[in-house]
C-alpha cells in the first residue's frame, strides 16, 4: 500500500518547510534560537496541518538529538517512563544533547500524566516538545508551562497551499507518472482550511477518483469528489460539524445506537473529549431539560471527568453519557422559555422593576417605598402568596409552557393550582 501523500510530501529539511516565517523564516524566533545553539523544551500550539509534528522532527535533526515520538491519544505514564529511562541510560544529560521526545496533542493528558514529565524536563534528561492544537494555558499544567517555550503556529496563507500543490505535483513520483493539470485551485485551498496536510489529502482523494492517466482539476471535480467520499472527517472542516450534528441530532431523536456510532466516529477521527462532553452538557440542558433535570448533572459530572481522565478511557465515560441522553424524556421548554423572554426584552426595553420586588438597602429607598408591600411567600400556607412578580406592563405574560412529559404534567399541576388562570396552565 502506497504512503499517503501527505507523509510523501513531508519536508525534509527546513528548506523545504512552508509557512511559519515567523518561526522559521531568516528572522524567525527558532531559527535565531538554533543559530544561538539554545534549544529549551517547547510547545506548539496551532491549529492541525500547520506542521507543528514535522517542526520538531526537522529541529531534532537540525540539532543531531535523538528523537522520541508519542501520541498523547494511546500514551501514558509507562510509556514516558519508559523513553525518560531510554534518555537517562543514553548518557544524552552529559553530552549536551539530550534526547527530544515529542508529545503529539499534549493537551490530551492527564495532569497526573503531565506530572511525570516534570522532573526529566527540569533536570535535562529529555527536552520536551509538546503540540498542542488547544490553548496551553488552560491545557497544559502550570508547572510544565513553566518550563516551556510556546511558539504559536498559524493557518497556512493561501499562497503558501499554492506552492506545495505545485511543489507536489513537481516533485512526487506517483503524481508525475500521471499528467495532472490544476486549471482550479480555489476549491482545493477553500476546502484544506490552511491545513497542509488537509490539503494533500483532498489533491490525492481527487487523483485516485480518476481512472484515466489525464486529469484537469477544476472547482467542480473537487467538490463533486469530496461529496461522494463523507467518510473524510477533519476536525476543524465542514464533515466535522456534520458528525457532531448527526451526533446531537440523534441523542434528541431518542436514537442511543445512531447516538453511539457517531460518538465512536468523533473517537477515531481524535475529536477533544472536552469537545463532546461541552456538546453534551449543552444538550441536556437545551433537548432534555426539565423532563429529567438529573440528565444535566450526569452531563456536568461527565465533561468533568474526562477532562481528568482524557483518552481513552475518557470513551467510557462518553458512551455512558451519550447512551443516557439518547434514552431519556425529551423537553425543550427551558430552551423556549428564555428565547421568548429574550425576545420580550428586546421588544419592551428595560421595563421599571415593581417597586415591592426592589432592594431598599438604605433609609432614603426605605422612605420612597422600595420594598414595600412585598411578601414573603414562607410567611404564607405552602410557600405560596399570589402577587405580581412581573413588570405592569407584561403582567401574566407566560414564557415558560411544560410539555407533556410525565414530570413536566406534574410542574403544569403544580402551577395551575398556584396560579389558577392567570398564566393558563
Amino acid at each position: 500500500m502506497n504512503t499517503p501523500l501527505a507523509e510523501r510530501m513531508r519536508p525534509k529539511s527546513l528548506a523545504e518547510y512552508f509557512g511559519q516565517g515567523h518561526l522559521v523564516g531568516p528572522k524567525g524566533s527558532l531559527t535565531q534560537m538554533i543559530e544561538n545553539g539554545v534549544f529549551p523544551s517547547l510547545i506548539f500550539w496551532g491549529p492541525p496541518g500547520t506542521g507543528k509534528t514535522t517542526l520538531a522532527q526537522l529541529l531534532a535533526k537540525e540539532k543531531e538529538r535523538p528523537f522520541y515520538q508519542l501520541s498523547a491519544i494511546n500514551a501514558g505514564v509507562k510509556e514516558v517512563r519508559e523513553i525518560i529511562q531510554k534518555a537517562e541510560n543514553s548518557g544524552g544529560l552529559f553530552s549536551g544533547k539530550s534526547p527530544i521526545l515529542f508529545i503529539d496533542e499534549i493537551h490530551r493528558f492527564s495532569k497526573a500524566q503531565q506530572d511525570s514529565l516534570l522532573n526529566a524536563v527540569e533536570k535535562g534528561i529529555i527536552t520536551l516538545i509538546g503540540a498542542t492544537t488547544e490553548n496551553p494555558s488552560f491545557e497544559v499544567i502550570n508547572a510544565l508551562l513553566s518550563r516551556c517555550q510556546v511558539y504559536i503556529l498559524h493557518s497556512l496563507e493561501k499562497k503558501d497551499l499554492k506552492k506545495i500543490l505545485d511543489t507536489a505535483l513537481k516533485t512526487d513520483n506517483l503524481l508525475k507518472a500521471k499528467e495532472i493539470k490544476i486549471k482550479e485551485s480555489e476549491a482545493l485551498i477553500e476546502l484544506a482550511g490552511g491545513d497542509a496536510r488537509k490539503l494533500l489529502s483532498l489533491l490525492e482523494l481527487v487523483v485516485q477518483n480518476q481512472k484515466t492517466k489525464k486529469i484537469e482539476i477544476n472547482n467542480n471535480l473537487v467538490f463533486d469528489t469530496v461529496q461522494t467520499n463523507t467518510v473524510l472527517f477533519d476536525k476543524n472542516g465542514d464533515f466535522h460539524y456534520d458528525i457532531v450534528s448527526a451526533f446531537i441530532k440523534s441523542i434528541r431523536g431518542s436514537d442511543p445506537n445512531a447516538a453511539v456510532y457517531w460518538l465512536a466516529r468523533m473517537i477515531e477521527a481524535g475529536e477533544d473529549i472536552a469537545f463532546i462532553a461541552r456538546r453534551m452538557l449543552i444538550l441536556a440542558a437545551e433537548d432534555i431539560g426539565i423532563a429529567n433535570p438529573t440528565a444535566l448533572v450526569l452531563a456536568n459530572n461527565t465533561f468533568q471527568a474526562v477532562t481528568t481522565v482524557g483518552y481513552p478511557e475518557g470513551r467510557i465515560l462518553l458512551s455512558e453519557c451519550t447512551l443516557y441522553l439518547a434514552s431519556s424524556p425529551k423537553s425543550n421548554r427551558a430552551y423556549k422559555a428564555i428565547d421568548l423572554a429574550m425576545e420580550k426584552v428586546k421588544q419592551t426595553g428595560n421595563l421599571q422593576v415593581p417597586i415591592h420586588l426592589r432592594n431598599a438597602p438604605t433609609k432614603l429607598m426605605k422612605d420612597l417605598g422600595y420594598g414595600k408591600g412585598y411578601q414573603y411567600a414562607h410567611d404564607f400556607k405552602n410557600q405560596f402568596v399570589d402577587q405580581e412578580f412581573l413588570p405592569d406592563e407584561i403582567s401574566s405574560t407566560k414564557f415558560y409552557e411544560p410539555g407533556e412529559n410525565p414530570k413536566e404534567k406534574n410542574i403544569r399541576d403544580f402551577l395551575k393550582i398556584r396560579w389558577k388562570d392567570k398564566y393558563d396552565y
